[in-house]
């Protein structure tokens, strides 16, 4: 099965100007995965699920980060 590039598609959307360029970014995603045979639609699932999951992880990590240190001030 293929390995799909979610990171291309989150850094995308994360610096789109306007939400409508967000929309747009969320469709191709969306395009990518109707176009998928029904075969693969599930592993493409699970790999943007672990993405996601890692993704969230990571971001409150981060956040719980900064709130520690500001809270040392």
């Amino acid at each position: 099965m293929p390995q799909y590039d979610f990171k291309k598609y989150h850094y995308r959307s994360i610096n789109a100007a306007t939400d409508a360029e967000r929309a747009a970014i969320n469709q191709e995603l969306k395009d990518l995965y109707n176009s998928l045979p029904d075969a693969e639609k599930d592993d493409f699932n699970s790999q943007l699920q672990t993405f996601l999951a890692k993704e969230m992880g990571r971001l409150k990590s981060n956040y719980e980060s900064v709130k520690g240190n500001l809270g040392d001030n």
